[in-house]
């Protein structure tokens, strides 16, 4: 492993480790949040006024400055898998503070997912050598990755309009797609920003030229996208299932999006792409396993007008009589009689 890709691997451990607590951290402020009024799932914002879900925010913002400068040292293939770290952090913190338990077979997923970062480390390919942001985005404006982000625009359109308000609380993959694949353009927009502020650090002013700019309006867009969405999954879903799908799907979508663009394996041999692949897919299986073996978040109580006493249905007796009897069976002390012109 060279010194650039050695780099990139620390920083993007230490980015998993943060990034992983802040999820329960945020989890716990969400909970709070839609005890005292709209849930994030129903469209609330109350979170914003919780200090907890902020100091989640803020474990998010250090985890993720440590993945940014990662980027710059290393390519995405390297970086971006070593995510699954962050799956068994959130994991074992989730056991111990939200009380979602950890079975067995989850901790055989946690070590799988850490022999697939092994593998992945050892076969990624090296970073290419970029000396400006306009190299950058000679790649971006490439046909194929053109097509590629104008595909995800359109199928993120979709799920937002059209899915998200019918499907979003019941089906998992409406939230966690958006995010997947807004977050892939996130991170090619996101590497591009930290290669032009590491050669305007190094004495090549990369500010003056406008290709720059887009690249951070893309990225934060991006971010308060993703963001937004990914709230709205953690509100809803499981902790546990949230964060082994999204890791699966946000990895998979920024892997393909990098290689589109940079070409991030075009000098590497068939053997290491293979083992890769093969490291990615253990990763994918921790992570299935995590993901069967968590227990479910519990039904939310989506009635405000349910009644808290027992349930009392009626019942009319052979001489006409109408009956009340207890959902435990056992009849009233009081009998209702209906006079034949009562309805008169």
């Amino acid at each position: 492993m060279s010194s650039s890709n050695l780099k990139g691997f620390i920083l993007a451990v230490v980015s998993s480790a943060f990034i992983g607590s802040s999820f329960i951290i945020k989890k716990k402020g969400l909970r709070r949040a839609g005890n005292n009024g709209t849930r994030a799932s129903s469209g609330g914002y109350g979170y914003l006024r919780e200090p907890l879900w902020w100091i989640g925010m803020v474990t998010m913002v250090v985890g993720e400055i440590a993945n940014f400068v990662a980027y710059i040292y290393a390519p995405a293939g390297l970086v971006t898998p070593l995510g699954a770290l962050s799956i068994i952090v959130s994991a074992v913190l989730a056991h111990f503070l939200l009380k979602e338990k950890l079975q067995k077979m989850g901790m055989l997923g946690c070590l799988l997912c850490i022999v697939g970062s092994v593998v992945i480390v050892l076969h990624a390919p090296e970073e290419q050598t970029l000396t400006s942001v306009q190299q950058i985005w000679d790649l971006a404006i490439q046909p194929a990755f053109l097509l590629y982000t104008a595909s995800v625009i359109a199928v993120t359109l979709v799920l937002i309009l059209y899915c998200s308000p019918r499907y979003g609380q019941t089906n998992i993959l409406i939230y966690i797609g958006i995010c997947s694949m807004i977050g892939s353009l996130t991170v090619m927009s996101i590497k591009a920003i930290g290669i032009a502020i590491k050669l305007t650090i190094e004495g090549t002013n990369q500010a003056v030229y406008f290709q720059t700019w887009i690249f951070a309006m893309v990225a934060v867009t991006c971010i308060i996208t993703q963001l937004n969405y990914l709230n709205m999954a953690l509100d809803t879903f499981n902790t546990a299932i949230v964060s082994p799908i999204y890791y699966a799907m946000f990895t998979s979508f920024t892997i393909l999006a990098s290689a589109i663009m940079f070409k991030d394996y075009s000098g590497q041999s068939a053997s290491s792409i293979a083992s890769e692949l093969c490291g990615f897919i253990t990763v994918l299986s921790g992570t299935a396993i995590l993901h069967s073996t968590r227990e479910p978040d519990p039904p939310l109580l989506t009635d405000l007008y349910t009644p808290l006493s027992p349930k009392v249905s009626w019942y009319i007796q052979s001489n006409g009589e109408w009956k009340q009897k207890d959902e435990d069976g056992s009849a009233p002390n009081f009998i209702t009689v209906l006079r034949p012109d009562y309805f008169k």
